[in-house]
């Protein structure tokens, strides 16, 4: 009776080991993949020792290319070791310091020539910099090179407005005070033939009153100085003057109106009259009485 009591136990404990935790399989899986894996890493060993006592026996030469191969590699470890102040692990015991501290050891390991080369080279290249520049004066300081760049950075300037100026057309010309320098230079040698010398007209009509033939407002006017007015003996001066050019004489005109200078033309144009403005305003327009 004791006998199948323990022989039922053990048989419970058996089934509820492989039947509850479901880990027998699994272990038995996993201890057999490693056994397999452990003979094939040392079938490869024994595989690749016994390849290369082969290649040694029957290919004599191609083992001696090898082993200068792994010599020149191990060469090359050394130098670069060596540049680096670097020693194997091995020979840390002959470079200790007769001291300790709590178990803990210091070697005596120095600074490496690479390093010190390093730094003895920038400490030279600032001996040669504070002769080359604020001793001797040989190139140019930090200010110097300052008002240097500062001086291409207004030419810059100057050659993109210059760019700029080009681009203007009728569609965006706008009343611009800097440009009335230039564009009465532009007139005095181009326009006072048929407008006269104050603008007060000639050949060509009055540029001074408040009244206006083709619109008075700087597109009209930049309008037709570009184009011209062939009908009228306004010749085009697209071809003649840059878009810039026409824009600062354009500007000029705006301001003669008003000023009433002496034997001015009789008015002409009587659709739109337009009030006296300066280069600093659009002229408004009013209808005419």
């Amino acid at each position: 009776m004791i006998h199948l009591l323990l022989t039922a136990d053990t048989t419970a404990q058996v089934s509820e080991w492989t039947l509850g935790s479901g880990n027998l399989y699994s272990d038995v899986l996993v201890l057999v993949l490693i056994v397999v894996m452990v003979a094939l890493l040392a079938t490869a060993l024994v595989v690749n020792n016994s390849f290369k006592a082969i290649i040694k026996l029957t290919m004599p030469e191609v083992a001696a290319e090898q082993a200068k191969a792994v010599k020149k590699k191990r060469d090359w470890t050394a130098i670069w070791n060596k540049l680096l102040s670097l020693r194997p692990i091995e020979e840390e015991k002959d470079i200790e310091i007769d001291h300790a501290y709590d178990g803990i050891k210091e070697l005596n390991n120095p600074i490496p020539v690479w390093f010190n080369a390093l730094f003895y080279s920038t400490v030279a290249f600032a001996v040669v910099y504070l002769l080359v520049y604020h001793v001797f004066g040989w190139g140019l300081n930090q200010d110097q090179e300052y008002v240097q760049e500062i001086a291409r950075a207004e030419v810059a300037k100057k050659a993109y407005l210059a760019q700029a100026a080009n681009l203007i057309d009728e569609n965006s010309v706008k009343i611009d005070a800097s440009l009335i320098g230039e564009g009465k230079s532009i007139f005095v040698a181009n326009c006072v033939v048929c407008h006269g010398n104050n603008g007060e007209g000639g050949i060509g009509p009055n540029l001074t009153d408040q009244y206006w033939l083709h619109g008075g407002e700087i597109k009209d006017v930049f309008t037709v100085i570009k184009y011209g007015v062939p009908d009228k003996g306004m010749v085009p001066w697209e071809q003649t003057l840059s878009p810039g050019q026409i824009a600062e004489v354009a500007n000029y005109i705006i301001t003669l109106r008003g000023t009433k200078p002496a034997n001015a033309k009789e008015p002409q144009g009587s659709e739109v009259v337009y009030e006296s403005a300066g280069a600093d305003e659009e002229p408004a327009a009013a209808e005419t009485l």
